[in-house]
């Protein structure tokens, strides 16, 4: 696999010709839930890894999650590339963020 893209299209593809007895083909299975739940610990997995100091834990973690998301947006129908706009329609927007003055009451 070389990147998250071509990881988005094998799930995609997955989602469309099932390999029996395969941990996609199971998620799938099982629905939008059980995907849900997935992302759901696997997040904290990350977040515990990360409190660690073992780097390994955590690049091991943060792969899990990212190709349960990828598994949760084939499952939602929403595409690489719509992701890949948004994070687009962003660059730039953090140097406007921190010149904005400190609010202080919410």
């Amino acid at each position: 696999m070389q990147n998250m893209e071509e990881l988005y299209q094998l799930i995609a593809q997955r989602q469309k010709t099932p390999k029996k007895g395969s941990y996609t083909d199971y998620l799938f299975t099982e629905g939008l839930d059980k995907i849900l739940k997935k992302v759901g610990e696997e997040s904290t997995e990350v977040v515990v890894a990360a409190k660690n100091p073992d780097d390994g834990q955590l690049v091991y973690e943060t792969a899990d999650l990212f190709y349960h998301v990828l598994v949760l947006l084939v499952e939602r129908g929403v595409s690489f590339d719509q992701i890949k706009a948004e994070l687009a329609k962003r660059e730039g927007k953090m140097s406007d963020f921190k010149d904005r003055p400190e609010i202080k009451n919410l």
